[in-house]
């Protein structure tokens, strides 16, 4: 069940978000709600992890339920096909997740605050509270443009590497923050991709303790 009101961006509809657990992965900081502070969970994907083909025969589908339904629906397929490994997954590969990773990094406690986040083969969860400064657009184009440049140079190719559009969700309580952190860390375990959380290499979970109660150790 989704906190009333929560929605996401997909291609221009609205969408109720994946489902979330509670929470055991987080960092020492947490938003100060009280203050103005929204922190977002952000999924932005590789181009041709949901093919259009793909969509237009979800869309068939799902149109025939009513209300609720197809919201649901649409969730679980699109949550199931990007988990099932489609397209070429690059972000599989240590060296290209890396580069991820980096530009989330990099401008953590200038640009925004970095709560969480986790590098699936076609896909990228974050958790991140923007500074009042900075829109969240801005943010997050500066992540795809960076770490695509960078990208399309190891792999020597040329063209679009993320997908336009991304998914985002507005995390209204401490709860809320706490379900969304443990969603993130735990979807390498539900793709099947390693047994635990801490497993998984390019998430915030993989960091441990170097990252769970303050900046990560160089």
């Amino acid at each position: 069940m989704t906190d009333d009101g929560a929605e996401l961006r997909y291609e221009g509809e609205k969408v109720t978000q994946f489902d979330e657990a509670p929470s055991l992965h987080c960092r020492g900081r947490l938003p100060h709600w009280e203050a103005g502070e929204m922190p977002q969970h952000i999924t932005f994907r590789l181009a041709d992890s949901l093919p259009l083909a793909l969509r237009e025969e979800w869309k068939e589908e799902v149109d025939l339920l009513k209300g609720g339904k197809r919201d649901i629906e649409r969730r679980r397929k699109i949550e199931a096909a990007l988990d099932s490994g489609i397209g070429a997954c690059w972000l599989r590969r240590p060296e290209i997740a890396r580069v991820v990773e980096e530009a989330l990094l990099h401008f953590d406690e200038e640009r925004y605050h970095l709560h969480g986040w986790v590098v699936m083969p076609n896909h990228v969860h974050v958790v991140v509270t923007p500074r009042p400064d900075r829109s969240l657009s801005s943010v997050i184009h500066s992540w795809k443009s960076f770490s695509a440049n960078s990208i399309n140079r190891l792999l020597h190719r040329k063209g679009r590497l993320w997908a336009e559009e991304y998914f985002d969700r507005a995390i209204r309580n401490e709860e809320h923050f706490r379900r969304t952190l443990a969603y993130v860390a735990g979807n390498p375990v539900k793709a099947g991709l390693c047994r635990n959380e801490e497993n998984w290499p390019f998430s915030h979970a993989g960091k441990g303790e170097q990252w769970r109660w303050g900046r990560p150790v160089e």
